[in-house]
């Protein structure tokens, strides 16, 4: 402080290199939503191909299976098929499975993770998986955002847009850290059509209802009564003898009543196999195909990035045609726009607080200054420990704000009463870092010590507070510098060197700190 105090011109070099100096360790910061933690287990997400049926669905999840058990880290599993938690339609080709992990000592989840879904891909190629942690499936099924990566394709022509899906399929999933990539085309079916021909049947007195109600009965089968089975009331369905063989050479032979005689349904009908119908999603009454995608070794802000970057260099959208981004980096977009209004507010609110309660705008400037240079700390400790920036950590930053001031209000309370005994600006700010050195540091290594098992993750669920704890630890440490070597040298410049004026006295001042000097003796 001896040193700095008459060099004011090392204070004009040293700001602007912190503040390029943060804008960069920001920009060079990944960036995704909630921590990242290893809860215990995963989810995973799978599709067979369209209209596969049951049996064939359960064979080949048998193999995946086999895979779990094999597994060192697996301990357990439970599957699903034919259902899922969300409300949507599930197909008998759709399901999950729940994996849970053994306890630690094991391999990360990521790993457990990586390996699972290569031996899937490998041995079941044909097979669309999707792997999330238990929270993150759970969140997605309810909220109907399930990945983080979700590229919306909109237009008027339906064949259009599934057509630039399946570019932008194609284009992402050659990006690194891109996997589960989903084109976002659901195939429903496939489907047998029945077009019954008005003059064939008319000639035999029937239309196309009374056929479809002998098709119900024959394949479907009708409730014919009920009974009550203890307090359940139970329909009873007669439908005819292998009806679920039907096909369509076998369907055509089916005989319909006309009278007392019968006629096949090929004679007065048309029918056909449909490989299926692909599913149609809109959003604010506009076509939609949803590419979805997750992340693995990458985060989320860099994961986005890459993908935008690619999809603007090399995709060409045709007229009409345009692409929003959804999924869970949306709502980090929302999250990040929100908590960066918090932190700007609580900056804003600080200064204005200040500037009301001394009438002087040298108080407030030199504690903002200070406020956004800690922040700093924050960057740099978030970026030695390779901690993305989240809700958590940004919710660090703005707690920082508040313990920085409160601490440069409480220093500069002690040079006004330094000052107030008689001695010049530069004896009172070099006195007051004396007295305040040793009450700063202890605050300063209290707080680290508290935090730090958050910070080095130690105990069940201090993952999710991980962040917030080493942005704390980051910006209280870096604080102490500024306190005593920083905002020394700003209040000097700002108050006008020796000559410069006091503060004005409120009598708020007078009974919050009155007994300062008292306690400086």
């Amino acid at each position: 402080m001896h040193a700095l105090i008459p060099r004011p011109w090392v204070l004009a070099i040293l700001l602007p290199v912190m503040g390029i100096g943060a804008f960069g360790l920001y920009r060079s910061l990944g960036s995704g939503f909630l921590p990242h933690m290893d809860e215990g287990g995963f989810v995973i997400d799978y599709q067979t191909p369209p209209g596969t049926s049951l049996a064939e669905s359960d064979r080949l999840l048998r193999q995946i299976e086999r895979i779990l058990q094999a597994e060192p880290a697996v301990q357990s599993y439970s599957r699903r098929t034919g259902l899922q938690l969300g409300g949507g339609v599930t197909e008998a080709n759709q399901g999950d499975f729940l994996v849970k992990l053994k306890p630690f000592p094991r391999e990360g989840i990521d790993a457990v993770i990586h390996d699972v879904r290569v031996k899937i891909h490998r041995q079941l190629p044909s097979l669309d998986v999707d792997f999330a942690q238990r929270m993150e499936d759970l969140i997605g099924d309810l909220t109907s955002v399930p990945q983080p990566v979700e590229i919306k394709v909109f237009g008027d022509n339906v064949p259009t847009i599934e057509h630039v899906a399946q570019q932008v399929a194609n284009r992402i999933g050659n990006i690194k850290g891109v996997v589960d990539v989903f084109n976002g085309i659901t195939v429903a079916g496939p489907t047998i059509r029945v077009r019954v021909d008005p003059l064939l049947a008319g000639r035999y007195g029937l239309s196309a209802q009374d056929v479809q109600d002998v098709l119900e009965t024959s394949i479907n089968g009708t409730v014919a009564t009920t009974m009550i089975s203890g307090q359940k009331q139970i329909g009873l369905r007669v439908q005819l003898p292998g009806a679920s063989q039907y096909d369509v050479a076998s369907l055509g032979d089916l005989r319909i009543p006309v009278g007392s005689q019968t006629v096949a349904l090929k004679d007065i009908a048309t029918i056909t196999r449909d490989p299926g119908s692909d599913e149609l999603d809109a959003e604010n009454f506009k076509p939609m195909v949803a590419v979805t995608a997750r992340l693995e070794g990458v985060s989320l802000g860099r994961g986005m990035a890459s993908i935008k970057r690619d999809l603007s260099e090399n995709l060409r959208l045709p007229s009409g045609v345009y692409l929003e981004y959804g999924g869970i980096y949306q709502e980090q977009q929302k999250s990040f726009q929100g908590l960066l209004a918090v932190l700007v507010t609580a900056l804003v609110l600080v200064f204005l607080v200040l500037l009301f309660e001394f009438g002087s705008f040298r108080i407030p400037v030199s504690v903002f200054v200070v406020d956004v240079l800690s922040l700093f700390g924050v960057l740099l400790l978030l970026k030695i420990t390779s901690t993305p920036l989240n809700i958590s950590s940004l919710m660090g930053m703005v707690m920082i704000v508040g313990i920085v001031a409160e601490n440069a209000i409480f220093f500069l309370h002690y040079v006004d009463d330094f000052r107030a005994r008689g001695l010049s600006l530069e004896a009172a700010l070099i006195r007051a870092g004396q007295v305040r050195m040793r009450p700063i540091a202890m605050t300063t290594l209290a707080a680290v010590l508290a935090l730090l098992p958050l910070a080095l993750g130690m105990g069940a669920g201090a993952q999710m507070q991980q962040p917030l704890a080493i942005a704390v630890i980051g910006g209280f440490s870096f604080s102490f510098l500024l306190l005593l070597l920083v905002l020394p040298v700003v209040y000097h410049v700002l108050l006008g060197g020796k000559n410069g004026q006091r503060f004005p006295r409120t009598q708020a001042h007078d009974l919050l700190f009155g007994e300062l000097g008292n306690l400086a003796k």
